[in-house]
């Protein structure tokens, strides 16, 4: 079967199989003070997985200009962090929960400098979808097949509020991709076999 005519069953059903389950993710215990959930959202065009992220505000208090996918803080009356990463989507980019499949899920991962738990679901979602990017929070809503953050990966010295370190950084045409979204993106392509790339 060529890679143009692969079907989003089969697709979800391979995605399952390398992903974490949604339910016991959650429930893992990871370094962080404030639970955060997102989503990220995945689709086939031409035979390749794309990734939808965000790229927030300039002028946002927190992680101002940075890419990330849609998400964010649980709110207190929530009790499942897939609600979470599902509502936040809606509120930031317009994807209704009822867009979105969820496959699975990958490894948590703290921040360092805001100290969240970031749970991260994945979701399959239709290609070809018109965004309604959150005016308050989202500059633009971006989107990157998996093959070019692949060949995008490198380790970067980057200097952040005068400290320089290095890390894994993720670069496609002037998107610079780090941080906890970096990481997340890392583990989504460890596990992604190659020939959906």
């Amino acid at each position: 079967m060529s890679s143009a005519s692969r079907s989003r069953t089969e697709v979800a059903h391979r995605l399952r199989a390398v992903l974490l389950d949604p339910e016991g993710a959650a429930a893992l215990d990871v370094h962080g003070r404030i639970d955060a959930a997102v989503l990220v959202p995945l689709y086939l065009k031409d035979g390749d997985l794309h990734a939808v992220f965000t790229r927030r505000r300039d002028d946002m208090r927190r992680h101002a200009g940075e890419i990330s996918f849609p998400g964010g803080r649980q709110d207190e009356d929530e009790s499942d962090l897939r609600r979470t990463a599902l509502r936040e989507s809606e509120e930031e980019i317009g994807l209704a929960p009822g867009d979105v499949e969820l496959v699975g899920a990958l490894q948590p991962t703290p921040t360092i400098a805001t100290n969240y738990a970031v749970y991260p679901f994945v979701g399959l979602i239709e290609p070809g979808r018109e965004w309604r990017p959150s005016e308050a929070e989202v500059a633009e809503v971006l989107e990157f097949p998996l093959h070019r953050l692949r060949t995008g990966y490198a380790r970067r010295r980057l200097l952040r509020r005068g400290v320089p370190f290095r890390t894994d950084v993720y670069c496609v045409d002037d998107h610079l991709i780090w941080g906890a979204t970096a990481r997340i993106v890392g583990d989504l392509l460890e596990r992604v076999p190659d020939d959906l790339q």
